[in-house]
Formats: structure tokens, C-alpha cells, sequence
């Protein structure tokens, strides 16, 4: 049984929000806007983020709250007692242990980011240093791991306090001053020469760039945007208090969510747009490379507002990968905390070096490892490839057929109307996108992603 429960409303969907917001939104969310045609792009994204990611968001809620203890205790509850379902725990453990040892590595670069803004060394650069700088920081072989187990120290620490100590206090801290930094940069942003055409390419839609590889891409992107089918939300609802509104908070994270990243297209195009010659669809080197490189040739002129924007920029990043690693660390930490009755510590302990030994050969495979290859990919592709190109698609997939076929109907109606002190008019909808919608939306993502 689940020993605390969040302390407020508010810190509930912060946290889970926090969960939801994480580097992808800053860097991959414009990544793919920029590859796909822009605001066509995000008028079908913004659609399968309702009609997709939401109703599975409040799946795993109804999962996790129901019962408030752990994923695979919760499940085998609502399916009256079958064993086999308990095996939906292993999904948050293993997928924690594997996304976080891949997204520290990242997620420590912008660590070194932003001490090296900080101090100073990104000052003056020439486009050519900011590339060769990174390569020869991504390939070291001690410089990533420190900054990696840094980060993962900071999450271990948090996560070991506890739920209302730890995690809701972080997520209370942590989420407006990311909100703080999005909006000083916004309004950085849209006074740069570029302003203009990166909110066009922004938010007027050319459809005609739009086919089934865009739509599904969308879908995908939504889809991964709130990390649905991880059990992260369902781990996180164990916690829930019994009052709050699940459909509400699951509207309330999306639209978080998909704020976070349409500003994020509003710092980043502009900026791009105010450097002729420099594309939006670059992946890991528009934040590490591209940008930098912009903030300097944009604000020659004007050292200090360079310094400022760059350190701004990093910081904001340095939020978003701490309050998203935050989640990933919590899934297998409240694994063995609530099955194998491990002290939080003590499971805290186990689950960040195991992390950070793993995140070790993630690292490496920029480096020394390179060459160290399983099915052709390296430890940090493969990682990421097993998540998101399986272990999402899987877990949704069972989660929508579990809530919407196995579930006792009673019981999901309960969940979402407060054992009836709250109107659900949407549920008509919500069961059929569960039952049906869903499912099929998730195998035609799974066989694109495959």
C-alpha cells in the first residue's frame, strides 16, 4: 500500500505534468515541427494529443488511483485477482531503468552547458569551434560520465525523500521556474530580426506538405510528448488523492505539455530564422551546436544579452530533464520500494547506480564504444530504441485494452466520476477511443516506428 499520497491538487498535476515535460518538448517537438512542415504539423499533433494521448493518460490514472498501490498490485486488483496481469509492473521498472541511463546522458550534457555558458567558454566561438567542441565533449570518456552521475545523484536525492518531501516539493519549485525561463526567453525570442518568419513558419499551416507520413509522425509525437504507456502517470496516480478530477488533471498536464512545446517553437524559430543559412531540423545539434552558434552571431554586438540568453536557455533545459528524470528514476525506485518492501533509500540507492552504470555505456557510445554495436545500433540507440519503438507501444497497448475490455465498467466509472459526486458526459467517447480508437491508432504508430 502506498504510504503517502500527494499533498495538494495542484502538487499532483505539477508533478505529473513534470513527468510529462522533458527535453523532447524543447528540442524534439520543434525538431519535428521544422522536418514536417510547421503548423500543419502542430494542427494534427494538437488533435491526437486529445483524442490520443489524453484518453491514455487517464487510463493509467484510473489504473494507478484505483487501488493506490503498485502497478502490478493495481492491476492484478482490477482484473480480479489474475496474476498474469501483475506483469505490467515489470513495464515502469525496466523501461525506467533503460530510458533514464540513455536521457541522463543528455540530460547531463545540458549540465555542462550550462556551467560552461556560465563561465564563460562559449563566448566568441566560430560556428566551427561550437562543432568541434561538442564532438570532443560527447566523445570523452570521463567529462559525460561525471555530469551524467551528477544529474542522477540530484534525481536519487529528491526521489529519496519521498513523495511530499521529495518529488511534489521538487515539482513545486521546479515547473514555474521553467515557466519563469520559457517566458524571459519568449519575449527574448520575438524581438530578434527573425521573429516574423519563425512565427509564420510557425503557425500558418501549408497542408500541402501534409501526408501519412506527417499525420503519423503527429500521432507519434503526441504519443511520446506525455510518455504514455511507460506506466510513469500510472506509478505517479498510486498517489493520487481520491478527489481529484483524473479527467481534468489529464487535460490540465496535456495542455502543460503542449504549451511547453509550442513556446519552445517560439524561442527557437525566430532565433534560427535570424541566421540565414540554418535549418530548425537538426536534432541534438540544434540545442548543443545551432543554437549556441546562433545566440553569438545574433547578439555580436551585444555580448552580455548573448550571455544572458544562452544561460537563460540552458537553465531551462537543465529543468526540464531534471523534473522528467525525476519520473523515470521514481518508476523503478517505487518498484522495489512497494514490491520487494526495500526502504525508499535504500531502493534509491540500488536504482541510481544501476542507472548510472548503465547510463555509463550510453555515454561511451559517443566515445570509446562507438564501434560496440547489438543489432547494428549502439547501447544509447539501443536503448532508446527498445522504449519508444516497443516498450511505449506495448505498454499503451495493454493499458487500452485492460481499461477498456477487462476492467469492470462499474469500477472505471467510479474512477472517473468520483464514485458519482461528478458528471462525466465525455465517457460515451472516452470507452470507445479506449476500446477501439486507441488500439488501432498505437499498432499503426508501432508498425511505423518498426
Amino acid at each position: 500500500m502506498a504510504k503517502e499520497n500527494f499533498g495538494s491538487k495542484v502538487g499532483a498535476i505539477l508533478a505529473a505534468a513534470g513527468s510529462a515535460v522533458g527535453l523532447g518538448n524543447i528540442w524534439r517537438f520543434p525538431t519535428e515541427t521544422g522536418e514536417h512542415g510547421g503548423a500543419a504539423f502542430i494542427i494534427i499533433y494538437v488533435a491526437f494529443m486529445l483524442l490520443l494521448g489524453v484518453p491514455i493518460m487517464v487510463s493509467e490514472f484510473v489504473v494507478g488511483r484505483h487501488s493506490q498501490r503498485s502497478v502490478s498490485e493495481s492491476f492484478c486488483m482490477m482484473s480480479g485477482g489474475r496474476r498474469i496481469w501483475r506483469l505490467m509492473g515489470l513495464i515502469p521498472a525496466v523501461a525506467g531503468f533503460l530510458v533514464l541511463s540513455y536521457y541522463a546522458v543528455v540530460a547531463g550534457w545540458t549540465l555542462y552547458y550550462t556551467y560552461a555558458t556560465a563561465t564563460g567558454q562559449l563566448a566568441g566561438k566560430t560556428p566551427e569551434q561550437f562543432v568541434s567542441d561538442f564532438n570532443a565533449f560527447s566523445s570523452d570518456p570521463v567529462q559525460p560520465l561525471v555530469w551524467m552521475t551528477i544529474l542522477l545523484i540530484i534525481n536519487g536525492l529528491i526521489v529519496a525523500l519521498g513523495i511530499n518531501r521529495g518529488i511534489e516539493r521538487g515539482a513545486k519549485i521546479m515547473m514555474p521556474l521553467l515557466f519563469i525561463f520559457i517566458l524571459i526567453l519568449v519575449g527574448c525570442s520575438l524581438s530578434l530580426p527573425g521573429a516574423k518568419d519563425g512565427l509564420t513558419f510557425l503557425f500558418k499551416p501549408d497542408f500541402s506538405k501534409v501526408d501519412g507520413h506527417v499525420v503519423l509522425n503527429a500521432m507519434g509525437q503526441a504519443f511520446f510528448s506525455l510518455s504514455v504507456g511507460l506506466c510513469c502517470l500510472c506509478t505517479y496516480a498510486c498517489y493520487f488523492r481520491k478527489d481529484v478530477n483524473l479527467m481534468k488533471d489529464a487535460v490540465s498536464v496535456g495542455t502543460i505539455d503542449t504549451m511547453v512545446a509550442i513556446l519552445s517553437g517560439i524561442i527557437i524559430f525566430p532565433a534560427v530564422f535570424s541566421v540565414p543559412g540554418i535549418t530548425p531540423n537538426e536534432g541534438f545539434s540544434l540545442v548543443f551546436i545551432t543554437l549556441p552558434n546562433v545566440f553569438q552571431q545574433v547578439f555580436a554586438s551585444m555580448p552580455t544579452l548573448a550571455y544572458f540568453f544562452s544561460l537563460t536557455f540552458y537553465l531551462l533545459l537543465v529543468m526540464a530533464a531534471l523534473t522528467s528524470s525525476i519520473s523515470m528514476l521514481e518508476m523503478p525506485v517505487a518498484y522495489f520500494h512497494e514490491n520487494h518492501h526495500m526502504s525508499r533509500p535504500v531502493a534509491t540507492a540500488i536504482c541510481t547506480i544501476v542507472c548510472i552504470v548503465l547510463g555509463a555505456a550510453c555515454a561511451l557510445s559517443f566515445g570509446k564504444w562507438s564501434n560496440i554495436q547489438i543489432f547494428g545500433m549502439t547501447f544509447f540507440a539501443l536503448f532508446d530504441y527498445i522504449v519508444c519503438n516497443i516498450i511505449m507501444p506495448l505498454g499503451a497497448l495493454l493499458t487500452c485494452l485492460f481499461v477498456g475490455w477487462v476492467v469492470d465498467e462499474r469500477v472505471l466509472k467510479d474512477e472517473l466520476t468520483n464514485c458519482g459526486t461528478l458528471r462525466a458526459p465525455y465517457y460515451p467517447i472516452y470507452r470507445f477511443i479506449i476500446r477501439y480508437f486507441a488500439p488501432i491508432c498505437i499498432a499503426l504508430i508501432f508498425i511505423n516506428c518498426i
